[in-house]
């Protein structure tokens, strides 16, 4: 380890215990949809928080997502100290299947009506404080556990600077005081990004006058629904080889845990596939300067919990933070499964959102039983959808093997049997 730094992995596997440490002052829920704006939203943003979750109702965030598959995800690995609280139950097969392959009970798990569930827990007794992915217009401010006001500026792409590591050089814009048209824009190609995006909606990388000309309209559209107050116009890394989300928690005393390094699947166009990582090779110490200097930054801000950081590393060998999701993040359920699979004898894993395959959740947990009792599958969200009449089942899933040939050979094998991947 870096002589500098001592910094050591978490030993467990759960998120309950990453936030043991720091949840015995108070009694502690854990919210686990972000807020939204669609219509179907019983609380949206749209006073104070704002999220760019999609410039019309057409590009919205879907329900499932925000309200099923994404909690569901969470609820996976949350562990049976801090209560799970989601407006929609996980299918009872998904949930018996968490039972016996991740061990927890989940019996802390709290469901509340949707129309109801942030005015309720304004005035729970129950709970005193409450994690959140994001903050909530709706809920009252006292009861987040994170200062609601910090914690929106700590997930603004705007904040970035203040860090305190490399990143690339950019501008933020308040677009309620310079017109859109004012703001002088550097050659192809580089970024704008709106200042809180969800899942990467709102970052668009410029590389032509079109790809512009469709940025500058879809941001029209975010003020025109009073949605947005800033942007960013960053440059582009160029000759990047490597795309790296790195997480850690930091607790209340600013002591920090590694929880792991994935290397980020992304398409062309910047929209996150999943996360691959290796639990063995992957050589944490490069990023010690890094996640020192953000962990001292957010212990400063009263900020304690996960934090993912993204990072290109360019030919060059120059790393450069491009992001910081101070929540849990997309791989953190990845990450987790790191003494699980290493007892097993499994060194690499791959996380993806975009699996699918025909038939029932029962049906399909029947089908690909040999492989999910050995972990060389783990599903942590599953929803069965209907499409021109056919059942089929979205799958959040994590595929394994002692090595990335194996992986691969048993991602093929998995394919045979229907399971489909839909980058």
């Amino acid at each position: 380890m870096n002589s500098k730094y001592d910094f050591q992995y978490f030993q467990g596997s759960s998120l309950s215990d990453l936030f043991a440490q720091d949840i015995t002052d108070a009694s502690y829920g854990f919210i686990l949809n972000y807020p939204a704006t669609a219509s179907w939203a019983a609380y949206p943003n749209l006073e104070k928080y704002f999220i760019q979750d999609g410039s019309s109702e057409a590009t919205k965030t879907s329900f499932d997502k925000i309200c099923q598959k994404e909690p569901w995800k969470i609820l996976a690995v949350l562990g049976d100290r801090i209560p799970g609280i989601a407006i929609n139950p996980p299918p009872k097969s998904l949930l018996a299947y968490w039972q016996e392959h991740f061990g927890f009970n989940y019996s802390n798990r709290l469901m509340m009506e949707r129309l109801t569930y942030l005015d309720d827990l304004s005035q729970s007794v129950r709970f005193d404080k409450l994690i959140t992915l994001f903050p909530f217009d709706r809920l009252k401010p006292e009861k987040h556990a994170i200062d609601s006001d910090t914690h929106y500026r700590l997930l603004s792409k705007v904040t970035l600077a203040e860090l305190g590591v490399q990143c690339p050089k950019y501008e933020s814009y308040n677009l309620h005081e310079v017109n859109l048209e004012d703001i002088q824009l550097p050659q192809f190609p580089y970024l704008i990004k709106t200042s809180h995006g969800l899942s990467g909606e709102g970052t668009y990388i410029i590389k032509s006058l079109s790809d512009l000309n469709y940025c500058l309209e879809e941001i029209r559209k975010y003020l025109n629904i009073k949605l947005l107050d800033k942007i960013i116009v960053s440059e582009f890394v160029k000759n990047e080889v490597q795309n790296y989300c790195v997480q850690f928690y930091v607790n209340k005393a600013g002591e920090i845990t590694l929880i792991g390094t994935t290397r980020q699947l992304v398409t062309p166009e910047g929209n996150y596939l999943g996360g691959l990582i290796d639990y063995c090779n992957t050589d944490m110490n490069k990023f010690f300067e890094m996640i020192a200097a953000i962990g001292k930054y957010a212990h400063k801000q009263c900020y304690f919990g996960v934090i993912g950081f993204d990072v290109l590393e360019d030919q060059d060998g120059q790393f450069y933070a491009i992001d910081a999701n101070f929540r849990v993040n997309g791989s953190t359920p990845l990450c987790l499964q790191r003494h699980t699979l290493l007892g097993l004898g499994k060194e690499v894993a791959k996380y993806s959102s975009d699996y699918r395959m025909e038939g029932t959740l029962d049906s399909i947990l029947v089908t690909l039983k040999p492989e999910l009792e050995c972990k060389d599958l783990i599903i942590l969200s599953a929803l069965e959808k209907v499409k021109y009449g056919k059942i089929y089942t979205e799958i959040y899933a994590i595929v394994t093997g002692e090595t990335i040939q194996e992986m691969q050979y048993i991602e093929q094998k998995l394919q045979n049997k229907g399971l489909q991947w839909l980058p």
